[in-house]
Formats: structure tokens, sequence, C-alpha cells
């Protein structure tokens, strides 16, 4: 993946809106192994291609409880640059279907396209996939306490999380061919 170091941009922050909102509202899971290619150009993925009869899951979630970032780590020394992607995701009420599901998700690796509360969406664990680490159940104590689920995702890639369009969200559940 060969990219030029030359900049190809001004950016003036007094001239951008500042509209953003933060959080998440879905989630699409799909196994690793299930995605054939991802196709980008410009930070922006174009196609994925999709194993024959996979669809990417949707998990809608619960407004303000749950979060997606990337870091960007850069070493002088080794010359080396890479991004942390993870995303931490919360599931209200217990019960065994959602259990079951969490095992599943436990020993595999998964892509990740997240939708946030702007309206855009973003591909996490694009070439090496996320993983499902320490996962929590909980009752709570109080009446008020949440009875759910949290399921912290953790993966390294080469770069910040792409970019995906809305013609691309739009084949996400399309079982691929």
């Amino acid at each position: 993946m060969a990219t030029s170091c030359a900049l190809t941009q001004d950016f003036n922050l007094n001239a951008d809106c500042r509209d953003a909102i933060g959080g998440i509202k879905a989630v699409y899971l799909i196994e690793i192994g299930n995605v054939v290619s991802v196709t980008d150009a410009s930070g922006m993925v174009t196609a994925i291609q999709k194993a024959p009869g996979t669809v990417f899951r949707k998990y809608t979630l619960i407004r303000a409880t749950s979060k997606a970032s990337d870091s960007l780590t850069v070493n002088e020394q080794t010359g080396t640059i890479f991004s942390a992607h993870s995303l931490e995701i919360v599931i209200n009420k217990r019960n065994a279907n959602t259990r079951n599901e969490i095992m599943i998700l436990g020993r595999v690796n998964v892509q990740a396209v997240v939708t946030d509360n702007n309206g855009k969406s973003f591909l996490y664990g694009r070439d090496f996939g996320l993983t499902l680490g320490a996962g929590t159940g909980d009752t709570g104590t109080a009446w008020g306490d949440r009875n759910g689920y949290t399921l912290p995702f953790a993966g390294n890639e080469r770069e910040l999380a792409l970019e995906v369009g809305d013609d691309v969200m739009a084949t996400l559940q399309t079982p691929g061919v």
C-alpha cells in the first residue's frame, strides 16, 4: 500500500461548522474470513465484497452508550506507523440469545462498520480484524442500573478507519454472491 508523503490540502478550523455530535447508533459486524475484498480510494470505501451468502449483522444500539475510536501511533525511531482501532458496544438486558451470540463473537475476528450520530459510517478492522476482549455481563445493583453486556473490541491496522459511503452501506446486509 504505497502512499505519497506530500501534503495535499489546507485545513481551516474557523471555516468548519461546529455541528458534529458524539456517539454511535449502529454497528454492522461480519467475520473477517467472510470478507473477500475491500476497495478504497482517497480514504473512502468504494466496495466490500462478501463471501457467497454472507451479510454484515446489524446491531442497533441504545443512544449514549457505545463508542468507536482509532488512534494513530508514529514511532520515529523505528520508522513505523499504525492505528489502534477500538469499539465498545453496550447491549441492554441479559438473555440466552444474546449470550450465545457473544460467545460466537469471542471466537472470531470481525470487521465492523460503525455508523455515528452524524450519519457517517467508518470501517474498523479492515485487514486484521477486531477481537472481542474481556467483555462483561452485569446485573447491576440498584433497580435503575444497567442489566446487560459491555463488549470491547480491539485491533491494529495500517491506517485510520476508512469512511464508508451510503452506496456501500446499502449493500452490507445483501448476501454476498
